[in-house]
């Protein structure tokens, strides 16, 4: 089984853009291009997109709670929020490019999705 994604038929999105598509648009766009999509490929970015942002989403609650007591978690909470835009946006030109690019524990729980 290749890495690649599949071909897109009749009226399809292409599947490399279905995957940057399900990055680019949250959570949100993850539930519905796994929901909508046949191609593994996709599922499999899909299913990334969701569990990324729902990491994102804890973390913030996170740092936000603790950054109360102790106030210098505000400005680190800053600088980690640059480190998730460029992970978003790696994800976002890896999926494009067509490679089924795995972050660390998320994408194995995303692949196990994706079949």
């Amino acid at each position: 089984m290749s890495n690649e994604p599949s071909g897109s038929q009749g009226s399809e999105l292409d599947p490399k853009l279905s995957a940057m598509l399900a990055y680019l648009l949250g959570i949100i766009g993850g539930i519905v291009f796994y929901s909508i999509s046949k191609d593994s490929f996709v599922k499999f970015h899909a299913m990334q997109s969701i569990f990324y942002f729902i990491a994102v989403a804890v973390f913030y609650v996170i740092f936000w709670v603790l950054g109360f007591i102790i106030p210098f978690l505000f400005f680190l909470t800053w600088l980690v929020g640059l480190a998730i835009t460029a992970v978003w946006i790696i994800l976002m030109v890896k999926a494009y490019g067509g490679e089924r690019f795995k972050l660390p524990v998320i994408g194995d729980m995303a692949e196990k999705y994706a079949k």
